[in-house]
């Protein structure tokens, strides 16, 4: 009987608990400098049991997170007033960095060594920071890595503290470890094709070469963008002894997964300068069992009709890539139908920022303006592409420019119905302004050297309007009437200014103005203006882009979509 009292006694005080209502929870309120509050605030509870239990908890989760922050020696104060938890917090003095040691040893040149340290991105008299402190160390051991040293480490790192003189001082001790090179290339996961063909793709990464992971890197993105393989990963085998000099020569792994011998793939879309599309293509990246990329494919557009067939060489000794092709061809655009077949090849090769194209295009047209008399025109036409390309972000830019220029022609003497030089030239500038909005400027000029238009297929002409060039136009509506057909010109004009404001990561909105012609005699150029606003969405294959644009010479509104990045 006593037993059971005692047990009576001890249940009592533990259903009051659970009968008593409980007391309502505190909203937090808090009071610090917005800085801090901005930090502190995303890691808070909504609200907190009364008591001092869970205020002594809420003490040791701000101080930690301050500490984070340089903040050792902060004052907090509480106070419950109706309904809510006052948390009044005083920082108190940041802690700042009076001294830094850094160490680096191995076998590294002293050169490199002043470099590195050089680098180091917290220095004396910048305030201490957790997340600034982790990422100073992971940086320069991150240089270490990518170039020679790829077995580095880092051995030690203390920050000593001293909350009474909010003093910090950083010592960080790293080992270099040996030399490494680039040993023998081990190719994984090849079937269909020969270890040659990576081979033909790779000009960096040698055997004996000095190891840098920009390389490797470089290598690995280049296999990736060949119509081959579907997955590429190239790294380097660290755990091997080093050579009799001391210097590693670590193998080089190269994984790859081939793509499907043959792809068909069906597609359809809209474009505010050709209207509705479907599509059909064929793909196999082996022809003939000699790795050369074929595709051919149907395009049906409202206003334009495309077959076509084309053959990609991988690259040879000096990484030109080489391609033959031949297209077929009708369009209806601005009351001129046309129907071409062109056959050519070309060849194109990078030097550095510099993108060269070198083509040959033979050209069978026959035009039929409404209203005007139709007419056959041939072109032999031999042609030259200089693209140099400068942006932060070739599918994104903000800051850089880009810039083409061209130039070709054809001869009576050699299968072509009239004389004449084509050159044109365009350029693209991107100006940061402010964090993250851009202003575009875009130039357009081209001219055909010839004593008339007539006889010169319209790919050597000029017509302009639409997305793309002079928006509040129609597609090629801006050029020469022939009949109640607008046909190409011999002079080409436009300028562009664009300013895009981005509204978060995914969204922008931007306002323009755009102005250009195309004549046949410069006395007759008259810019066509047209400005207006627009949205842009950033997609995986770059902004895109759709717009409303008014233009002054027709009094008409157009509605307009593109993909907005560089060509």
């Amino acid at each position: 009987m006593h037993a059971l009292f005692r047990r009576l006694r001890r249940l009592i005080p533990s259903a009051l608990l659970v009968l008593a209502p409980l007391a309502p929870a505190a909203v937090i309120a808090l009071r610090a400098p917005d800085e801090l509050a901005a930090v502190l605030a995303p890691h808070l509870p909504d609200d907190v049991a009364p008591g001092a239990g869970a205020q002594s908890r809420l003490q040791e989760l701000i101080s930690g997170i301050l500490a984070t922050e340089g903040y050792f020696s902060p004052q907090l104060a509480f106070a419950e007033v109706d309904g809510e938890l006052r948390v009044v917090v005083e920082p108190g003095p940041r802690t700042m960095i009076t001294a830094v040691a850094i160490t680096v040893d191995g076998e590294i040149t002293e050169k490199t060594r002043a470099a590195l340290i050089a680098g180091w991105t917290l220095g004396v008299g910048q305030p201490f920071r957790q997340d600034d402190w982790s990422s100073a160390k992971q940086q320069l051991l991150a240089a270490l890595l990518a170039e020679n040293h790829a077995g580095a480490r880092l051995l030690d790192s203390q920050a000593a503290i001293d909350p009474e003189t909010q003093a910090a001082r950083l010592q960080v001790h790293y080992d270099s470890g040996p030399r490494y090179r680039f040993g023998e290339l081990r190719i994984v996961g090849l079937q269909r094709f020969p270890p040659a063909l990576i081979e033909r793709y790779n000009n960096r990464v040698k055997p004996g070469a000095p190891y840098r992971e920009e390389d490797l890197n470089a290598l690995q993105t280049t296999l990736q963008a060949t119509p081959y393989f579907r997955s590429v990963r190239v790294s380097i085998e660290r755990d091997v002894p080093p050579d009799a000099d001391g210097t590693v020569s670590a193998p080089v792994i190269i994984q790859v997964s081939e793509r499907p011998g043959h792809r068909v793939s069906f597609g359809g879309g809209f474009s505010s300068n050709t209207g509705a599309r479907v599509e059909a293509s064929y793909q196999t990246p082996d022809l003939f069992a000699n790795a050369w990329d074929f595709n051919t494919g149907l395009r049906l557009e409202q206003k334009r009709q495309t077959i076509y067939a084309d053959v990609f060489l991988p690259p040879g000794a000096e990484q030109r890539r080489n391609s033959i092709g031949v297209m077929a061809q009708a369009t209806d655009i601005q009351g001129l139908k046309t129907e071409r077949i062109a056959v050519g090849g070309q060849q194109v090769w990078l030097s550095g920022a510099l993108e060269t194209r070198l083509s040959l295009t033979w050209q069978d047209e026959r035009l039929q303006p409404d209203g005007a008399p139709e007419s056959i025109n041939y072109a032999l036409v031999p042609n030259v592409v200089w693209t140099w390309r400068q942006v932060d972000n070739p599918l994104d830019p903000r800051d850089g420019i880009v810039l083409q220029g061209q130039i070709g022609g054809g001869s009576k003497a050699a299968l072509s119905d009239q004389n004449f030089v084509r050159v044109h030239a365009r350029f693209q500038h991107y100006i940061p302004l402010g964090r993250v909005d851009t202003l575009t400027l875009r130039g357009e000029v081209g001219y055909t050297l010839a004593d008339s238009r007539q006889r010169i297929p319209q790919d050597y002409l000029f017509r302009t309007g639409g997305a793309g060039s002079v928006r509040g136009y129609a597609y090629q509506s801006l050029g020469i009437k022939e009949g109640n057909a607008t046909v190409g010109g011999r002079y080409l004009g436009i300028v562009s200014a664009e300013v895009t404001h981005w509204l978060d990561e995914a969204w922008g909105l931007a306002a323009f103005v755009d102005a250009g012609d195309a004549v046949d005699s410069r006395r007759d150029l008259r810019l066509a203006v047209g400005y207006g606003l627009g949205a842009r969405w950033r997609s995986p294959a770059g902004p895109i882009g759709v717009d409303l644009a008014y233009g002054e010479r027709t009094r008409q509104v157009q509605l307009h979509f593109s993909l907005a990045i560089p060509f």
